[in-house]
């Protein structure tokens, strides 16, 4: 990917400003060149992946194994990373040897993009450009994720999934926006399928209670007791309290 210093330089100088924009806790140029592990990592490895191009394994791995230490953040120096990539807090962050990540991604603390298996040759996914990965979030084997994805906090990702998605859950679902635009940061915004799951069967629940009421009153002539429903109360608890 690198042929020069100079190229690992400007790239780095793009790592550098990305932080700026996709961190609104950026105060000044100094806090994030000396208090930015992400950023301390992605410019480590850039220096060892243009070792690594050139066949000079162990030193490359060396200084990945530095980086490991000083940052938590473990890169293989055969990934291929995108400019302007930005890791925010970084501790956990695990990025495999055959990984191809885009311009422009944003990635949170504790994601792994690895492998599946003992498999030689490309076993690790690649992502597009423009990609947001959740913090936790789990991105796994020769998959590919397009272009303006977004993974939800948590989520395990195993199948390739198309741009402009947004994908949450175990395993890992598309679940389409209609359209709307999501801010890449508002974690909030995320869908969740279980949450509609259970919405869906609620109404369908109601629906049929509706109908035994309505069959006992038609049989006796007499308006049935209601039977057993979920309180409003209750619900709206467990759809949008700490459960959810």
């Amino acid at each position: 990917m690198y042929k020069t210093l100079a190229s690992v330089v400007a790239t780095i100088r793009e790592d550098f400003q990305a932080a700026f924009e996709k961190d609104p806790a950026a105060r000044s140029w100094f806090e994030v060149l000396t208090c930015y592990p992400g950023l301390h990592a992605v410019a480590v490895h850039r220096f060892a992946h243009l070792l690594y191009a050139r066949r000079w394994f162990w030193p490359a791995r060396f200084l990945s194994h530095i980086a490991r230490w000083l940052t938590g953040v473990e890169i293989h120096p055969g990934a291929t990373i995108g400019a302007g990539i930005f890791i925010d807090h970084g501790m956990g962050v695990v990025i495999g040897e055959t990984a191809i990540i885009g311009r422009d991604a944003l990635i949170y603390q504790g994601v792994t993009i690895g492998g599946t298996g003992k498999q030689k040759g490309k076993r690790h996914p690649t992502l597009g450009d423009n990609v947001v990965v959740g913090a936790g979030a789990k991105v796994l084997g020769n998959i590919e994720i397009g272009n303006n994805t977004r993974i939800g906090a948590g989520s395990v990702v195993l199948r390739t999934v198309p741009s402009d998605c947004t994908v949450v859950g175990v395993p890992g679902r598309v679940v389409y926006q209609d359209g709307e635009r999501i801010d890449p940061l508002a974690h909030g915004q995320v869908p969740d399928p279980l949450a509609d799951v259970i919405r869906s069967l609620v109404r369908r629940i109601d629906e049929l209670e509706s109908e035994v009421q309505q069959l006992r009153t038609d049989k006796t002539g007499k308006p049935a007791a209601p039977s057993c429903a979920i309180e409003a109360r209750l619900l709206e608890d467990f759809l949008h309290g700490p459960g959810i």
